[in-house]
């Protein structure tokens, strides 16, 4: 068993090129306070059942038995039936590296226990909204626009997935198996503007924040350079505040057999909430999102866009290899549609959820998500 210790690929050199011989407005940089229901003192939402002691500083040293203990976390966790928890079941079992990291390699510097401290003793209290239906989700709307917590439509996990306060966050995610396990808990993948507006604490309707007339590389410049900079909490950006602080392996070179996933138990850095209350959204593990080239590929129709990855990815000792405000967007860094069967994984990318307040997504069944070979 390995015991959790106590406690990017290189440096990404990101170069977006684009010609244009317009002059670029400069972004708008803006601070945007908790909304009032966020600050509101309400009763906590109940944590996930702590792991037993024995579970709980020791990991295990096989990825078949660290996929049977998160399956039944989460089953525990979000009272999923039998069949939501068999398509979880599959979709671990079709892939050769799904998992918490490999278990042979990978050293938390944080237990869940001392994540579970750390809360506690900062005093976190996080809101259960009835307007989601679901544990540890936000609902996400726009205060600018005098919408309150009743006017939303959607909901964003907390924690990034499985979506569980101090459980670590699941790697290795091509995104249709990141969508695919989305819909398995009566989720769904986020759209980019959904993630970037639970970070920002406004949620701006669609229209306003894709420029579907455009192709990716102008859209996400249009987008880039007219943008409203802040980051998920108050002020400039400050790494301190956020899980920063993970290490890539000397002989990490983006392969199973040679990088463990060094990563933080989700939300054990308190500050780095954003104003709706969704922790993580700068460091720890890149995430899958949905980024949608025409109005019919939004997530919420039926994951048809193409990949986009958020959060402070590769940003490791608090270094900076890209932007991570909260509404940057990146070029298309190993760009495929969402469900294609070999779109990106490694050792640091994950995602999270977002869910319908209309209703559940349907749990579905596995698609072309192949057991493979090699890392892409």
């Amino acid at each position: 068993m390995r015991r959790t210790s106590s406690g990017a690929l290189a440096l990404l050199a990101l170069s977006f090129l684009v010609a244009s011989s317009c002059e670029q407005a400069p972004p708008v940089v803006l601070a945007v306070p908790a909304p009032a229901e966020a600050r509101a003192e309400v009763a906590a939402a109940p944590e996930a059942p702590p792991a037993p002691a024995s579970q709980d500083e020791n990991e295990p040293d096989n990825l078949e038995e660290q996929r049977a203990r998160l399956i039944e976390t989460i089953q525990r966790a979000m009272e999923l039936p039998e069949e939501r928890v068999q398509v979880l079941r599959d979709v671990f079992a079709l892939s050769p590296y799904l998992s918490q990291g490999n278990p042979q390699l990978t050293v938390h510097p944080m237990s869940r226990a001392e994540c579970r401290k750390v809360r506690a003793e900062a005093g976190v209290r996080d809101p259960e909204s009835p307007r989601c239906g679901a544990p540890f989700m936000a609902p996400l709307y726009n205060p600018a626009a005098g919408q309150r917590e009743g006017d939303a439509r959607v909901c964003i996990d907390r924690f990034e997935f499985p979506g569980i306060p101090c459980e670590y966050p699941v790697v290795y995610a091509r995104a249709n198996e990141a969508a695919t396990l989305c819909r398995a808990v009566g989720k769904r993948l986020c759209d980019a503007h959904e993630w970037e507006g639970a970070c920002a604490g406004a949620l701006r309707p669609p229209e306003e924040e894709y420029a579907f007339d455009r192709d990716r590389l102008q859209a996400t410049h249009k987008h880039n350079t007219t943008r409203e900079i802040r980051w998920a909490y108050e002020g400039w950006r400050d790494p301190y505040r956020c899980a920063t602080f993970g290490w890539r392996a000397a002989k990490c070179t983006g392969d199973w057999d040679k990088c463990g996933s060094y990563t933080y138990p989700a939300g054990s850095f308190p500050s780095c909430r954003s104003p709706f209350g969704v922790y993580d959204l700068h460091g720890n593990v890149a995430e899958h999102m949905n980024l949608p080239l025409a109005p019919g590929e939004l997530a919420s129709l039926g994951d048809g866009g193409v990949t986009e990855m958020k959060g402070s990815w590769f940003g490791f000792f608090g270094k900076l290899p890209h932007e991570d405000d909260c509404r940057w967007r990146a070029p298309d860094w190993h760009e495929t549609r969402v469900l294609s069967p070999v779109s990106h994984r490694n050792y640091h990318l994950g995602f999270r959820c977002c869910k319908d307040i209309e209703g559940e997504s349907e749990a579905g069944t596995i698609q072309d998500i192949p057991a493979g070979e090699g890392v892409r």
